[in-house]
Order: C-alpha cells, then structure tokens, then sequence
C-alpha cells in the first residue's frame, strides 16, 4: 500500500489573480488613504495568507505602486484627451478642472485623488511613487500651457494643480460633485483671465 500526499500545494491558491487582488486593494486604498490600511487588511480582503501577499507584491509599497499604475491607466484624468492642441489653452484646463471634480466626487466611499492623497503618506516609498505620477501630471499640464503661453506656464500650472489639491481635499471631506464643479468652474474662468487672448 503506497501512500498519496494529499497536502495542500505550496504558494498562492490557483484561483488567486494579481491583477484583480490590485483592484481591490485600490478599492482599500482609496477609501481610507495609504497610511490607514495594514497588509493584514489586504490579505483579509483578498482572502489570501501573508506569504502568498509578499510573493505576489514584496510589500505593502511595492502593491501601492501597482495599484497607482492601476489607477493611471483606468480611473486617473486623461490628461492626453483633455489637454488638445485644437482648442484654447484655457477651454482645456478648464475642462480638466471639471473632470477632476466629476472624478473626485464620483464614488463616495473612495473620494478624492488616489494620486494626490498619495502624496502625503508617511510611507517614503508609497510617497515618492505618489509625487511621481503627481509631477508627471504637472508636466503634462505646464508642456501643454508652454507650448502657447511659455512665459504663462510656470504660474498656470501651479494653480491648476493647487485647484486640483483642493478640489481631491473637499471631495475627501464631503463635498458634492455640484459644490466641486462649481469651484472648478470658478477656477476656469480665472485661468481664462490669466491667460492673453
């Protein structure tokens, strides 16, 4: 009589997909911030143990970059939409503006900017991975505003992106989408102003 191991196999369960447990780590991240959610968490949500959550991510830093790459990709801005050589400099800032807020506003329970609350987690890895995609973001913003307006772009970008913080802060603290559309309005009509016809 021989005897069959019948063991459970080593490592992440089959039914395990990376790609989906990043998903819903965004979902965790987003709803209570970088710094408020444990590898505990993650694992619990994703129903997996803390050996199969390093071999698939190294740590919890390592999966918050993933899920910014996520994030980029699918729930981010489209900036290369918005940001068209066919329309006034101000038409398209103003309409990122606006996206922004819809976007912050959308979900209730994960408000803001994932990327810019990012920004100032106490984790230096997950910040830095953060501020990366924020300053890429920037650039985006002040290459467009340059190309037209060079002596402009420095001072626009600036506000732009400061509306922005605010505009992910009030969102996080309760905010509508009609409060926040209404300040980006606002800050469109500003940036109309600012910039030479």
């Amino acid at each position: 009589m021989t005897a069959t191991n019948k063991s459970r196999p080593r490592g992440r369960p089959r039914h395990f997909d990376p790609e989906e447990a990043v998903a819903t780590a965004q979902r965790l991240f987003h709803a209570r911030g970088y710094d408020a959610v444990s590898v505990a968490d993650v694992t619990q949500a994703l129903g997996i143990n803390p050996p199969s959550f390093y071999a698939a991510f190294d740590n919890k830093a390592g999966l918050f970059a993933r899920v910014l790459d996520r994030y980029s990709q699918i729930d981010g801005i489209p900036f290369a939409d918005l940001l068209r050589a066919d329309r006034p400099v101000a038409t398209s800032l103003a309409a990122v503006l606006e996206e922004a807020a819809r976007r912050y506003a959308a979900d209730p329970a994960a408000s803001g900017c994932l990327v810019l609350e990012g920004t100032r987690c106490n984790d230096g890895d997950a910040r830095q991975a953060a501020r990366a995609l924020n300053v890429g973001a920037e650039n985006a913003i002040r290459d467009y505003i340059a190309a037209r307006y060079p002596d402009e772009a420095e001072r626009i970008t600036d506000f732009v992106s400061t509306t922005m913080s605010g505009l992910s802060a009030k969102a996080r603290n309760g905010h509508s989408v009609d409060q926040l559309l209404a300040s980006a309005r606002l800050a469109g009509q500003a940036v109309a102003q600012a910039l030479p016809a």
